[in-house]
């Protein structure tokens, strides 16, 4: 399985939900709290192309988006051939 990386915050719904389908289907992540670390912050936008909206998440080293592009990518079906290695 490939690496996930998710970028989140506090109070952030679409986080939740993000971290809830990644659960369901039993997929492991790193998350990196950016809320009180402004250095994650400044990574994150750096590897997002100035992306602000949380969550920001990156199956190894591809940008995948946030919550609404990895539930899209998950009802096409294409979200399990992204992580097979």
């Amino acid at each position: 399985m490939k690496k996930v990386l998710i970028y989140t915050g506090p109070l952030c719904n679409f986080c939740s939900a993000a971290k809830h389908l990644l659960n369901k289907k039993k997929i492991s992540y790193e998350e990196i709290d950016i809320g009180y670390d402004e250095q994650k912050k400044e990574e994150m936008l750096k590897k997002s192309n100035g992306a602000k909206t949380i969550p920001q998440i990156f199956i190894e080293e591809k940008h995948i988006g946030g919550y609404v592009e990895l539930k899209a990518l998950e009802n096409k079906g294409e979200l399990d051939k992204l992580l097979k290695n």
